[in-house]
């Protein structure tokens, strides 16, 4: 059986409005900066400041909303969207450094749309991903780390059947299906949780797929998953 990214009832009840852009990639190479542009991060980090020029930062509109959205689920203490952490980073002077061309490239749209963007290894996946809220105790390897963690009863996470994949919905990854200079085949997702910020969803979507296409020649296909559509097949 093929498998599907699925977003669970328990998650629609909580948050009916949200869309999910999906984009699926098969045999691509992650190796080469060669057509990247040396400055991409630079100015992607230039750039983001525009979202945060309010202080504090919880005051900004697309801080705010993810900010609400987290008081509406249980969440490990001090857990915050990626793309508040991204932000933070820019408004501090402090933007995010290079990884690997796939992952410079989805951040460099998180930065610049305030969306977040996550990138996975679909050959790490096991069973279908899913957007659910978790049980409690499910196990999770964050990226950069060794030790194991544990999710909360009730809180928002993307999981497969082996384990979280993402805990406190778009806080860490996983390291077991990080992107890497190896990664081959991948899925990409990008929250919008205010129904006000389509067009820049749409915006947002185009511009990661046109970067990937011109940069590292990654077509790819995309899907779009609501509470009226749940599921798609990667």
């Amino acid at each position: 059986m093929k498998q599907k990214f699925i977003v669970r009832d328990s998650f629609w009840e909580l948050f009916p409005e949200t869309e999910i852009a999906v984009l699926l990639a098969d045999d691509v190479s992650n190796r080469s900066y060669e057509n990247m542009p040396k400055d991409l991060l630079k100015q992607a980090n230039s750039r983001a400041i525009k979202w945060v020029e309010e202080d504090p930062i919880s005051a900004n509109p697309v801080i705010k909303d993810w900010r609400t959205a987290y008081q509406r689920f249980k969440t490990k203490k001090g857990a915050r969207c990626a793309v508040e952490n991204l932000l933070k980073r820019a408004k501090q002077q402090n933007g995010v450094k290079s990884i690997n061309p796939v992952v410079d490239i989805y951040n460099s749209v998180s930065l610049e749309w305030a969306f977040p963007v996550a990138g996975e290894d679909r050959d790490f996946l096991k069973g279908d991903l899913e957007l659910t809220i978790a049980q409690g105790g499910e196990i999770f390897v964050p990226i950069s780390e060794e030790r194991t963690e544990e999710a909360l009863t009730g809180e928002v996470v993307y999981k497969d059947s082996e384990s979280i994949i993402s805990r406190c919905w778009a806080w860490r990854d996983s390291a077991r299906v990080q992107v890497t200079e190896d990664t081959t085949n991948l899925v990409f997702y990008m929250e919008n949780i205010n129904p006000e910020r389509k067009a820049e969803h749409k915006q947002a979507i185009q511009l990661l797929q046109s970067r990937l296409k011109q940069y590292l020649s990654i077509e790819t296909t995309f899907g779009l998953i609501t509470k009226q559509q749940p599921e798609i097949t990667l």
